[in-house]
């Protein structure tokens, strides 16, 4: 093995679920109902919405300043605890609905959006800058290595975020300023349903998954250090899985590295991906202008369409994303 992989802590190979998983966690689009993952903001939580903007205009602060103890919000911590609860059980997917975008101002909006997170989780940085608030929007920028998908307007497969990291987010957030014009939809896949799925067809290729592979680490880690990791897909710790998933970085990892992935990992890699393209293991969810959408980053991937951006550059599709995890530090790598 070249010295120059990343071995990522805590992600040494497991045994393998062979067992499939039948609680509500593996659900497929014909079990869940779209707007089970809806969370009401109701008439006193938009009241307290309301409240947040008056204070924070009185009271300046940078927004990762922000934290829910600055504000009365009784109401709208009963919102975000149930929406905890479809991210920590069922179906791992929430979308709180909605900020008022056309009463408070964008930069306002994202401060409320950054100070509700606490509520799912410690926001942790998102790039090895140090940044924790990060735009997702067309930059221009043409996708090749150390350039972000999430900064282009490509079709993003099913992922799940910084599946090549130290330390990825428990939580995703994405609060939406505007969407885009056409495309751009998001759809979300359980993890645990394509477990079961590559558990009754493709076994053998299930286990190679739970096997050390190699991932572009996209630029996002110190000079001189490897560029590419190494660790397992799927992980079972007895109770749930840990996953990473997005076979696109697999490929640029062995790219990179100047290794050959063998056949049985590229059959592996090619099954897995297989599967979570089945449509009937996705629900589409758009996302919608004042909607903040929440999944677990471990046991649901996520894909988004190619889209189309308005003309007037301040009506671009612009969302802002938070990164959410109660383990390690709040650095990057944890």
């Amino acid at each position: 093995m070249p010295a120059d992989y990343f071995e990522i802590p805590d992600s040494e190979p497991s045994p393998m679920l062979d067992k499939p998983i039948t609680d509500g966690r593996a659900w497929t689009r014909d079990t869940l109902d779209p707007q089970d993952c809806i969370v009401a903001l109701g008439k006193a939580g938009l009241g307290e919405v309301s409240a947040m903007a008056d204070a924070i205009a009185a009271n300046p602060l940078p927004v990762i300043l922000r934290h829910p103890d600055q504000f009365e919000l009784p109401a709208l911590r009963a919102a975000m605890g149930k929406a905890k609860a479809l991210l920590d059980g069922a179906p791992g997917v929430a979308v709180v609905d909605r900020l008022p975008m056309d009463e408070i101002s964008k930069q306002t909006a994202t401060a409320i959006a950054w100070a509700l997170g606490h509520l799912v989780g410690r926001p942790v940085a998102q790039k090895w800058d140090g940044a924790m608030v990060y735009d997702v929007t067309d930059t221009g920028a043409k996708f090749s290595y150390g350039v972000r998908a999430s900064t282009t307007n490509i079709e993003l497969l099913f992922h799940t975020d910084n599946a090549f990291g130290a330390a990825p987010p428990d939580y995703v957030a994405l609060l939406c300023h505007y969407p885009a014009v056409a495309g751009g939809v998001s759809r979300f896949c359980s993890l645990y349903s394509v477990h079961n799925r590559m558990l009754e067809r493709h076994p053998d290729h299930l286990a190679r998954l739970y096997q050390p592979l190699l991932w572009d680490r996209q630029a996002e880690h110190e000079d001189g250090a490897p560029k590419v990791a190494r660790a397992p897909m799927f992980r079972w710790d007895g109770k749930r899985l840990t996953i990473r998933a997005n076979t696109r970085l697999n490929g640029k990892g062995y790219q990179l590295s100047g290794e050959a992935m063998d056949a049985a990992t590229q059959a592996a890699l090619d099954a897995v991906k297989h599967i979570m393209s089945q449509d009937d293991l996705w629900l589409e969810l758009p996302i919608e202008r004042g909607q903040i959408q929440y999944l677990n980053n471990t046991g649901v991937a996520h894909y988004r369409r190619e889209f189309t951006d308005h003309d007037d550059p301040a009506l671009k599709r612009h969302l802002v994303r938070t990164w959410h995890r109660d383990r390690g530090q709040v650095s990057y790598d944890g």
